[in-house]
């Protein structure tokens, strides 16, 4: 049992470890720099370069936003939702998904869940329906441990503390099926792959939320269907998903002397896949 179905791929987190050895140790015999090895490393120029490549990967959002693009546009060719547009205030919010039956989805682009960025976020009041979509370009984290950190960690805290509301949560991107992730959906059945422009990926990881923020007088509350989610349900249906993959987050609270008490539960294809302790909300 497992939050997300992939893990990941040891073979390419052990070659990255064994490259990072080389690259520490035989920076100095790279470039024109004129530098013998001891002046090299004394000058900070290895670690000034290694941070602002770090910098330049951390900071794009090119790829990540030609991704969902191509998905946004395959969807409406596809007559699965009625358009979309960016949003006013990309600082806060990226995409504006018009359904078929007239409602206004709105979607968050994030990069990998365990970062801070995912406690930034943002419902418009005029979001029938708003979701959180992780793209995770780092091949060499684990996505077990981002799904968790996210979903538990950052966001019951974030929902549930600032009473803002997130109908589901979407983890899907260009490395998914890859090398660097393989996937089981693929794995199992090759043929559900999608070529999206120069992106060839598997279904979807669709993570269904509450459609209420427990209280006192509610405190567990259950994840809502699919079919009250059009955004979610749209993605499911138009990328081949499987109804025994989707996943269903509740919420439960419990309050103490000490403060505010939560516990996150995902339920898979009817089963408990994790689920945390009773666990304080603490935020900075």
């Amino acid at each position: 049992m497992s939050i997300i179905p992939c893990e990941q791929n040891k073979d390419l987190r052990d070659q990255i470890r064994r490259f990072a050895e080389v690259l520490k140790t035989e920076a100095h015999t790279l470039g024109t720099h004129g530098l013998d090895e001891k002046d090299f490393y004394n000058s900070g120029l290895f670690r000034g370069a290694i941070e602002r490549i770090r910098g330049q990967f951390s900071a794009t959002m090119r790829d990540k936003r030609e991704f969902a693009q191509h998905v946004l546009n395959h969807m409406e060719d596809q007559e699965f939702i009625a358009g979309w547009d960016l949003t006013d205030d990309s600082s806060r919010n990226d995409y504006v998904v018009h359904l078929k039956t007239g409602r206004t989805a709105v979607i968050d682009l994030k990069g990998c869940l365990d970062g801070n960025n995912t406690n930034i976020f943002e419902r418009p009041p005029h979001a029938d329906e708003f979701i959180i979509w992780s793209i995770c370009t780092n091949t060499g984290s684990d996505p077990r441990r981002n799904a968790w950190s996210g979903i538990h960690t950052r966001l019951s805290a974030e929902i549930i503390s600032r009473q803002q509301r997130v109908d589901g949560v979407m983890v899907w991107d260009m490395i998914c099926g890859t090398y660097a992730r393989p996937c089981p959906k693929l794995q199992l059945n090759p043929t559900r792959a999608v070529d999206l422009g120069p992106f060839r990926t598997p279904p979807p990881c669709i993570y269904l939320f509450p459609p209420r923020i427990p209280t006192r007088d509610e405190p567990c509350i259950q994840a809502q269907l699919l079919q009250t989610v059009e955004i979610l349900s749209s993605f499911h249906t138009c990328f081949g998903s499987l109804p025994e993959e989707l996943n269903f987050v509740d919420f439960e609270i419990g309050a103490s002397d000490n403060g505010l008490f939560r516990r996150t539960k995902v339920r898979r294809a009817g089963v408990i896949q994790q689920e945390s302790e009773l666990t304080e909300i603490r935020r900075s």
